[in-house]
């Protein structure tokens, strides 16, 4: 399902006409000041004050009431009173007007009372088909056309200039900060926009108002409360169909998820989880803070980003190479093997006491060979390992051609099509690189970690489309019936995952001792006996399962034991599983569980008794690739477990994988019916020896839990 961008918020993004309820001759005040900005940036539309106790206000013609006005206005500014908001909306929508910036406060962020006051001001807009933004909001700006509906101070202090970038927040104070600090890089942005309460027009839908522009490139996310992520997720598509890029902070991470009763996954996949899982999927880089969501922003606008693996770096500094390295490492950024020809190429260039590796250190006889800095970056260009590059410079003054360099970097990224940061800590240094076109930082470690984003924002993007591929074709899978307990036995768990084609251990189902006796026979020498009840689904801590059962008495014991044990917790004993005892290389834990808001959400992780504590896990939403598992599993704490160590083979990740992506469709095709899965251990061999699922638990949807 796609979502088009509401054509009432793409016009308030660009008015041709706005009327301000509120509005006052103080620029310092919330009705004052979006008046006086649109005077000062130059808007050429109508602007009508409302203020029915003034003829005019900052020299404007006003007017008593939105009844007065000659035409109907794009947009409303309301700057009033909480108590005389409802009332301006009321006007709003016999004027048709189609859409309310309601900076007004004292609705949902103050408690009970303004939140009640927030649902019927909803309420009453939706009914008169009259679109909200905020209320609390600090507003909306436009900086191509001029139209400053916003009250922010930052504008006075931090001139606006357009350009490709749209930051949309739901916090006024986390959408300037951004905003002054991409324009001290001086890097233009065309929108921002403060969406306060998002009682109605949501973040999201903002944003995907402005991505809606062909001209933005880069769309900069706060995100405080992520209610529809559908429409996030048509955001990313439409950034990415044209070459741009969505970069989100979300805050909140919080421990505190949702619990299913029988689900481990449930018990350790939070929200928070699931969000970066959601954001991964749909190709949105997740920023840690806001410095994080601008670092890179430059790099974006130089050249979209893409996959890209390793790194050069070429400084006349020793120390700064080192420092580059220290940080990409750290990062998990590979620095570049120089090819052989490439080495013997830099040898003939550079003095002899030089460094013809990477990092490359040119030496302070940059300053007297000048052409070096041109001849290194054309044979480091030419390198087949070098996919992007870090240009130290730390010191430049007198004698060092710095317009030079910063034309001769610009030429390498235009000519080669590779990816160039520069790090100066002189302001002056950085204006010309920066007047050159090339993206500029004032430390390395800022362009590492940029370069690092904008490989790793190319690689989701690339796995995004990927994925939306999937899920046009995807494959259809067993269904469950409809029943009254919540959870499936064992055994019921286990048959509908072999329908899946997941593959599981052998077992028998049995219901007397007899028959526990002839599975024995037949699964053992040494088999697992344990108690099978839909009302126990986790039966160790119970005492009912027993791993090491190799004779006849031992089954008759373990037998007994699972009927007593049973029975003292009042609970009718309806058989036992015998299983065959399967060894393997590792134990993993595979689980779904269905979100309201994100789908179905699969986790893969170490397995064992030991899930909730280790919490060594990856989560993914469907649909999803084996390839996806296995680039997931790579970031587990045990990944280089799984690769073999100390002359193991690895461990057969491709049949874990398999059975994730076989466990999503089954989940997916049942959302309805199935809450969670459990499937703890999926026991795996070796590499090419496949792996098999030992013990599994199926919650429904709906149905009624009973005893333990």
């Amino acid at each position: 399902m796609t979502h088009a961008p509401d054509p009432r918020l793409q016009r308030v993004l660009a008015p041709r006409s706005i009327a301000i309820v509120g509005a006052t001759e103080d620029q310092n005040k919330v009705g004052g000041r979006p008046l006086h900005y649109l005077q000062r940036f130059g808007f050429q539309g109508a602007v009508y004050p409302i203020n029915p106790r003034r003829d005019t206000v900052q020299g404007l013609k006003a007017y008593a009431s939105l009844a007065d006005l000659p035409e109907v206005p794009d947009a409303a500014i309301v700057a009033v009173g909480q108590d005389a908001v409802a009332d301006v909306i009321g006007q709003c929508g016999a004027r048709g007007i189609g859409t309310a910036i309601v900076m007004s406060s004292g609705f949902g962020e103050t408690g009970a009372a303004g939140t009640e006051r927030q649902h019927d001001l909803v309420a009453q807009a939706r009914r008169l088909g009259v679109r909200l933004i905020g209320p609390n909001a600090q507003g909306v700006a436009n900086f191509r056309d001029g139209a400053v509906m916003n009250f922010s101070t930052m504008f006075m202090e931090v001139p606006p200039q357009d350009g490709p970038v749209a930051i949309v927040s739901q916090s006024g104070a986390a959408s300037v900060m951004p905003y002054a600090m991409l324009r001290e890089r001086g890097v233009g942005v065309r929108y921002v926009v403060a969406s306060g309460n998002d009682a109605d027009a949501s973040v999201n839908e903002l944003a995907l108002a402005a991505a809606a522009d062909p001209q933005i490139r880069v769309v900069l996310m706060y995100i405080e409360a992520l209610a529809d992520p559908a429409v996030l997720a048509e955001v990313a598509r439409t950034t990415r169909a044209r070459g741009a890029a969505v970069i989100a902070l979300k805050s909140g991470r919080s421990a505190q998820g949702a619990k299913a009763a029988a689900s481990h996954t449930g018990a350790i996949v939070n929200d928070d989880v699931v969000v970066d899982a959601f954001l991964q999927r749909h190709g949105i880089w997740r920023a840690q803070d806001v410095h994080g969501l601008v670092n890179a922003v430059e790099l974006y606008l130089a050249m979209p980003p893409r996959p890209a693996r390793r790194l050069v770096v070429m400084s006349h500094s020793g120390a700064v190479g080192v420092l580059c390295a220290d940080t990409a490492d750290s990062l998990g950024l590979p620095i570049a093997e120089l090819a052989p020809p490439t080495v013997k190429r830099l040898a003939r260039i550079m003095p002899s006491f030089a460094t013809a590796q990477n990092p490359v250190d040119l030496t302070a006889s940059l300053m007297t060979q000048g052409g070096m800095f041109a001849d290194t970056l054309d044979a480091l260009a030419a390198d087949p390992q070098a996919d992007m590059f870090l240009v130290g410079v730390p010191v430049a003054g007198p004698g060092y051609d710095v317009p030079g360099m910063a034309a001769q970097t610009a030429r390498l990224a235009a000519n080669h099509g590779k990816p160039v940061a520069v790090s100066a800590p002189q302001q002056a240094v950085r204006t010309a690189f920066r007047k050159a076109g090339v993206p500029v930082f004032s430390h390395e470690t800022d362009g590492i970690q940029a370069l690092h984003q904008w490989r790793g924002h190319g690689e989701l993007i690339a796995r995004a489309a990927e994925r939306d591929r999937l899920a046009q074709g995807a494959q259809s899978a067993p269904s469950l019936a409809r029943g009254a307990d919540a959870l499936l036995s064992e055994a019921d768990s286990l048959a509908l995952l072999a329908v899946a084609d997941i593959p599981t251990v052998p077992h028998l189902l049995c219901q007397s001792l007899d028959e526990a006796l002839a599975a024995w026979r037949k699964l053992g020498p040494a088999v697992v006996l344990k108690a099978c009840s839909a009302r126990i689904p986790h039966k160790s801590e119970h005492g009912l399962v027993f791993l090491y059962v190799d004779d006849p008495a031992r089954v008759e014991s373990a037998w007994a034991a699972c009927a007593e044990r049973v029975t003292a917790m009042g609970l009718p004993f309806e058989g036992a599983i015998v299983a065959a005892r399967v060894r393997g290389r590792r134990e993993f834990a595979l689980g779904v569980r269905q979100d309201p808001a994100f789908g179905t959400v699969v986790m893969v992780s170490d397995g064992g008794k030991y899930v909730e504590a280790l919490r060594d896990f990856v989560v993914l939403l469907h649909p999803f690739s084996e390839a996806d598992v296995i680039a997931s599993l790579g970031t587990l704490r045990i990944a280089p477990i799984l690769a073999g160590v100390r002359g193991e083979a690895p461990v057969d990740v491709q049949a874990v994988a398999c059975a994730a992506v076989r466990l999503g469709e089954l989940a997916a095709a049942n959302a309805g019916n199935i809450a969670s899965i459990d499937v703890n251990p999926f026991i795996v061999r070796d590499e090419g020896q496949g792996g098999c699922a030992v013990d599994a638990v199926i919650e429904r949807s709906g149905g009624t839990h009973a005893g333990q």
